[in-house]
């Protein structure tokens, strides 16, 4: 899947067009370039590879208001239908999320005392919800959902 990479950061614009500044580093838009391949996709979602099982974020919408309790909506994510690997030499480097194409937030995480999982609780009700992780061996992979 294409996007607009920021070479400092590895945050992707895929919204069509690289931002004027890196919403995650600041970096200029001369930081960023065009690659077609930026994001991986799987070949047949109803027919996964075990490497795909590892690196398709799963994503769990809580309608009910939990952590605050109005207008709130939880987004747990969690890498992969078979637990991702979280080692110093294979990890997930970090989450990104995305409401309509457009960068909300980037959760990092580091290997040996984390899980490849986080939550997000969300003001919006309602829009496409798109996520991002990034293994440190496997790259990039995108998982996409109506909230």
């Amino acid at each position: 899947m294409k996007g607009y990479v920021c070479k400092i950061c590895g945050f992707i614009s895929i919204n069509g067009s690289a931002p004027d500044k890196c919403p995650v580093c600041g970096a200029p838009k001369t930081s960023f370039e065009e690659r077609e391949d930026a994001i991986k996709i799987p070949g047949d979602v109803n027919n996964l590879s075990e490497l795909e099982k590892k690196h398709i974020p799963v994503i769990t919408i809580v309608k009910k208001y939990s952590f605050i309790p109005e207008g709130c909506q939880d987004v747990h994510v969690k890498m992969g239908e078979i637990q991702h690997p979280m080692i110093g030499e294979h990890y997930i480097t970090h989450i990104d999320f995305y409401i309509d194409k457009e960068f909300i937030s980037r959760v990092v995480l580091t290997p040996d005392k984390l899980n490849p999982a986080t939550t997000l609780h969300l003001k919006v009700q309602d829009g496409r919800l798109s996520v991002i992780e990034r293994c440190n061996l496997h790259g990039d992979w995108i998982k996409e959902t109506e909230i």
